[in-house]
């Protein structure tokens, strides 16, 4: 179905049943993503799978449309679906509309988690990086160099090697995203990313902070450290994934959020606590 919202017009789908969770996806892709953990978590909860603004079937959002009205866009999402609080799943871009809905609409966020959202913004390095690659995308849109520049970002080598699926879904996905929508979210999203520290420090509710092990920007280390600023965040890393843990490492993922639900516990050691800023590194398949 299709929702409007202050973000533009969003494609929504729902499966599952139980309490609801809200899936966002990251930025460059759409809610294919998740393709690999629905069948699990659906057997737990009611997913609402949102195709981000400017990606997917989803329409092109206003100019200037931020992680602030992403987060109100979700909020009126639950609302025209008549839900209230939700597991909120989010990577990259999702974590941060997450970390941004938690922090202001509190009583919508049951539990968070969040992979590869860093709160604080692009490193300058890293901005003029993909500085270059919005420039470019402008121009040229998703020609064949840039969609193998955004498969080395999106996933690890290991993935864009021995995983022929993953590498055609990124591909596929960011080729298919109409031009317009998804430069202005690259603009936005990215290069003019706001520091959410400070927001991140007021969430109250028990969030899990995902780093994939190969992912070059957001390390499990910089994930415990961030969770050790929250008072009720913990961290874990994910090895053999990069910046699409859910799609790289279905299986560890599942366990992690899971977990969080307090649906199932993974074999391996649980996740390191905020005073312990040493965050585990959990096992899974690309």
């Amino acid at each position: 179905m299709d929702i409007t919202t202050d973000a533009g017009r969003l494609h929504v789908t729902t499966l599952g049943s139980g309490p609801p969770a809200l899936l966002w996806h990251s930025m460059l892709v759409d809610s294919r993503q998740w393709s690999r953990v629905t069948g699990r978590l659906a057997e737990h909860r009611t997913l609402v799978l949102v195709d981000g603004p400017g990606h997917g079937r989803s329409g092109p959002p206003p100019r200037g449309t931020g992680l602030a009205d992403c987060a109100t866009a979700a909020s009126q999402v639950l609302a025209a679906l008549g839900l209230g609080a939700v597991d909120w799943v989010g990577n990259a871009w999702g974590g941060h509309v997450g970390l941004v809905l938690a922090a202001r609409h509190p009583h919508l966020c049951r539990t968070l988690t969040a992979a590869a959202a860093p709160p604080a913004p692009l490193p300058p390095a890293q901005r003029r990086r993909i500085g270059t690659l919005v420039a470019a995308y402008r121009v040229l849109g998703a020609a064949r160099p840039l969609r193998s520049a955004v498969a080395a970002s999106l996933l690890s080598p290991a993935t864009a090697a021995d995983d022929p699926e993953a590498l055609d879904l990124v591909t596929s996905a960011f080729a298919a995203a109409p031009r317009t929508g998804m430069h202005r979210v690259m603009t936005e999203m990215m290069l003019r990313r706001p520091d959410l520290t400070d927001e991140v420090s007021r969430i109250a509710a028990p969030t899990l902070l995902v780093a994939g092990a190969a992912d070059p920007i957001w390390s499990p280390p910089r994930a415990a450290a961030a969770a050790a600023r929250m008072p009720r965040a913990t961290a874990a890393g994910v090895a053999g994934a990069g910046h699409l843990p859910p799609l790289e490492a279905p299986d560890a993922f599942g366990d992690l959020v899971l977990e969080l639900w307090g649906v199932s516990a993974p074999a391996a050691p649980a996740p390191a606590r905020a005073a312990h800023p040493s965050p585990r590194t959990s096992a899974g398949s690309s």
